[in-house]
């Protein structure tokens, strides 16, 4: 599986998410900007030492990275981008997850750009929400619901006991 976070802006999450992917045996893709320097105390005490078990990679756009998935696709109808913002049509755990799919999360002010939600809008879900009065959950938290959700339909390949 791949974590994908648009322009982070706070390094807990980021380094809770780092901490998630290394656990998980999941990617990581940073897309810049960052609302923080990635040498960021908090980044690295987030992420403990897993930095250093983690496969991660630092992107300059969504363009450079969408690049590398399209050419790293083994499907021919490409990568599958899955949106995760609030108003999308399809709950996250509604997914036929695939083992090689891109979970999207964006930045904690302002979410997914709305260019991509549209472009990709076949491939926008959403976390349920309950409390009209509440506008969303913590990023870290958002990545570990969908992405354990995803190795759950996928079977947990590769768990270790």
């Amino acid at each position: 599986m791949n974590i994908v976070l648009i322009n982070p802006e706070i390094p807990p999450n980021t380094g809770n998410i780092a901490r998630l992917c290394a656990v998980t045996q999941s990617t990581l893709h940073l897309i810049e900007p960052f609302g923080f320097e990635l040498n960021d105390k908090d980044l690295k005490r987030a992420g403990m030492d897993y930095w250093q078990h983690l496969e991660w990679h630092r992107w300059p756009d969504w363009i450079h990275f969408e690049e590398y998935a399209k050419q790293r696709s083994s499907s021919p109808s490409g990568p599958r981008f899955w949106m995760v913002e609030c108003k999308g049509e399809k709950r996250y755990d509604e997914v036929h997850w695939e083992s090689n799919d891109y979970i999207v999360l964006g930045r904690e002010t302002k979410g997914i750009p709305q260019a991509l939600l549209e472009r990709y809008k076949d491939f926008w879900i959403r976390i349920p929400m309950f409390n009209p009065t509440s506008r969303s959950l913590n990023l870290s938290n958002c990545a570990a619901l969908v992405l354990y959700e995803a190795l759950r339909k996928t079977g947990f390949a590769g768990e270790i006991r």
